[in-house]
């Protein structure tokens, strides 16, 4: 009889992506704010370039951080 239990190590992986996005999420925002406040420096475009990037590294790490939490739980695992 196999037990349905929660793979901690899978489970971490995910939290780790999970926090990884939540700072892009902050980051990302914040230096296009910086990059639109600042339009006349030489830096504009590449710090805009770069908040953008952030931006959506946001999202990516969002989806594969809560497929990796749901894999944790929900998928069957050979057992040791």
């Amino acid at each position: 009889m196999e037990t349905k239990r929660t793979n901690k190590d899978i489970l971490i992986k995910g939290l780790k992506k999970m926090g990884l996005s939540l700072i892009c999420m902050f980051l990302g925002p914040t230096l296009i704010y910086v990059a639109f406040s600042n339009q006349e420096k030489p830096l504009y475009i590449p710090i805009l370039i770069l908040s953008i990037l952030i931006c959506v590294l946001a999202v990516y790490l969002a989806f594969i951080g809560l497929r990796t939490i749901m894999d944790s739980m929900f998928y069957k695992h050979s057992s040791k």
